[in-house]
């Protein structure tokens, strides 16, 4: 009684309930026996009216179902949107390839710099540089000055993780918008008279050119970064993106050449298209987020990384750089000594080519290092690219063999009508345009 009493001057003067006395009372037995003085509350709890019994303190449950420490993902839906829903539930496919060929044109911008200068050879040596000692060696430069920035950023940004070094946007907005820059710089210069300053001319290109490649290693890069997240047939619509990078800039090359007047306007239409192409990939990359089967990829993706997260314990683990490139390392071999022996021939040597027999061959002086060289390099470039694809022969084991026999390039264009700028020392061994082209 003394209990009640105490109880009914903090509640209103009413008795507690059965329920809240018997969970109240420590004492109360455990061998499911009831104590006299909870019969009797009981029956009293029993008499009361039923809308004072349904105002009664409800029972209160523990959130225990509802744990918060769980991810996100496994209990209640948390964190998961009716889109991210049904984009699972639903997976979505590339309807018009249309990521496809937004990879595609993202693959035609990370080669267009290089491209552009080394195509618009007749500009800066016949006009820009003409009759200077820079003249004779400014592919060469434009190839430094070009790939070691390329290779140096290429580098730094396999070892910067992604979260160090920014995001894949802030990546790609500002490697395209300083490309941006740098090709409205050249466009000014186009339309300069620098007769007066070339060597000035020289510098400011090739320090426009250091600039260009150090924003296009990153913005390559990360375009591969890009389409890691999908199939990896994306990963070979950027690749072909490359090589069609080049047929796209040598066919742009020899139309300004045949619609202009001379070297300086057909440059300023050049240059120009590359800004197109440029604020296209720039647009393009913005509105791939709204397409669904991108989206769907990149939600698959945020997955797996969380999948990874969740085993590394939030460790992370030292990559194995060393045992991964023991593994690759004849691969490794082979792609530089692809590069090795393409980058020795050309440019700098292809180009400096000349035609032998100006009445017998279909495009005449003006348009033959165009044709024979750039365009036909870059036409046979896609079509290797395309069949790779489909021929996988010979197997990764033999490889190595068609391409250190590919040394034997070197001294075959040698051999044919090369006329570098300091002058030629040996004979003309293949005097034949026809021959030439075969070979190229």
């Amino acid at each position: 009684m003394s209990q009640n009493t105490s109880f009914s001057s903090t509640a209103t003067k009413r008795p507690p309930s059965a329920e809240n006395q018997f969970l109240l009372k420590d004492s109360a037995p455990r061998n499911g026996s009831t104590p006299r003085g909870t019969r009797k509350n009981a029956d009293y709890y029993e008499k009361q009216p039923l809308f004072e019994r349904a105002t009664a303190e409800p029972v209160r449950l523990t959130p225990a179902w509802e744990e918060t420490n769980l991810p996100n993902d496994e209990l209640n839906f948390k964190g998961v949107t009716m889109e991210r829903a049904v984009l699972e539930m639903n997976p979505p496919t590339d309807r018009l390839l249309l990521v496809y060929f937004t990879l595609l044109l993202h693959g035609i911008g990370t080669l267009m710099p290089w491209n552009m200068f080394i195509t618009a050879k007749a500009y800066f040596e016949d006009y820009k540089l003409a009759k200077t000692e820079y003249a004779g060696n400014f592919l060469p430069y434009v190839g430094f000055a070009a790939q070691i920035p390329n290779l140096l950023l290429n580098w730094i940004n396999i070892f910067i993780p992604l979260d160090a070094g920014g995001s894949l946007t802030t990546r790609i907005v500002w490697s395209i918008l300083v490309e941006v820059v740098v090709f409205i710089i050249t466009v000014i210069l186009a339309m300069t008279d620098s007769s007066q300053w070339p060597g000035t001319f020289f510098t400011i290109t090739m320090i426009t050119v250091v600039i260009l490649n150090m924003a296009n290693g990153v913005y390559q890069n990360t375009v591969f970064g890009m389409a890691a997240k999908l199939p990896s047939k994306y990963t070979g619509a950027v690749i072909l993106g490359t090589n069609v990078s080049g047929t796209f800039t040598a066919i742009i090359n020899v139309v300004s050449k045949i619609m202009s007047p001379n070297e300086r306007t057909a440059a300023i239409y050049y240059f120009i298209t590359a800004l197109f192409v440029l604020l296209a990939c720039f647009d393009t990359y913005f509105a791939l987020p709204l397409n669904r089967f991108y989206r769907y990829h990149e939600l698959l993706h945020e997955k797996e990384q969380q999948a990874k997260r969740k085993q590394s314990l939030n460790a992370v683990p030292d990559t194995p750089y060393f045992a991964i490139l023991k593994q690759c390392l004849p691969q490794c071999f082979n792609v530089f000594f692809v590069f090795f022996v393409t980058l020795t021939i050309f440019p700098a040597v292809h180009s400096e080519i000349k035609i032998s027999d100006e009445n017998n061959f279909f495009t005449g002086d003006r348009f033959y290092s165009d044709v024979t060289c750039f365009l036909t390099f870059n036409i046979c470039a896609v079509i290797g690219s395309t069949l790779a694809t489909r021929i996988t022969w010979p197997s990764p084991k033999y490889l190595v063999w068609p391409i250190v026999l590919r040394v034997l390039f070197i001294p075959f264009f040698l051999s044919c009508n090369y006329q570098p700028q300091v002058g030629r020392e040996i004979p003309v061994l293949i005097n034949s345009d026809w021959g030439y082209w075969a070979g190229a």
